[in-house]
């Protein structure tokens, strides 16, 4: 496990490389980040910023989705894949938000986590980018990327992932340290074939000794 010391070097290091931490999901309202971040479940996000301007333009408002049919927003949404529970899930959110929060996404965790479809990885997206609160949000690049590093055991739990990010990432760098993660893991450390040799992180890293 790296030291307090390593893991500042890191983050710094990942500063450098990525210093536009941003979220590749294309949204212009609150609850548009949070039904895209449901359809990037099993599928990119390039694939899902093709998919929401017909889908936003179809259903321009969170009343229009409360009120539209599953099916006809699974035609929208079918080239993300499980497309009949994304839909279900869209619409039976929008419902939610329009009765228990007006109309408003939930600013804490455990409001997030009682809507259709988001679990813990959606609602710490939606409080570090919506809210600026810390948000640790454990994607398949930050669980494979972070246990490479060294910076946390290799679980691929993405709870024990988070738990042990917590103890050694401050909340205030948490969301644009998973940013960068997600961007290193498209750049250089992907699943297969990670590009070591070119990656300015080597000599920090478990992975490449």
């Amino acid at each position: 496990m790296k030291t307090e010391k390593e893991i500042y070097e890191i983050i710094e290091t990942l500063k450098e490389m990525y210093p536009d931490a941003e979220c590749s999901l294309d949204y212009m309202k609150d609850y548009e980040l949070l039904f895209s971040v449901r359809l990037a479940a099993q599928c990119t996000d390039a694939r899902v910023n093709l998919v929401t301007p017909a889908l936003f333009a179809r259903f321009p408002s969170l009343q229009a989705f409360a009120e539209a049919d599953v099916d006809e927003v699974g035609e929208y949404v079918h080239s993300t894949g499980f497309w009949r529970a994304k839909a279900r899930d869209m619409v039976a959110c929008a419902q939610m938000l329009l009765e228990r929060f007006d109309g408003k996404v939930p600013d804490n965790m455990e409001d997030l986590l009682s809507l259709p479809g988001v679990g813990r990885k959606t609602a710490n997206l939606i409080l570090g980018d919506i809210y600026g609160k810390e948000g640790y949000v454990c994607d398949t690049h930050c669980i494979r990327i972070t246990g490479r590093l060294g910076i946390t055991d290799g679980s691929k739990d993405p709870v024990k992932v988070e738990m042990q990010l917590r103890k050694c990432i401050s909340p205030e760098e948490s969301n644009d340290f998973c940013h960068r993660m997600v961007l290193h893991g498209r750049a250089l450390c992907m699943a297969r074939n990670p590009q070591c040799a070119l990656c300015p992180l080597r000599s920090l890293c478990d992975y490449s000794e």
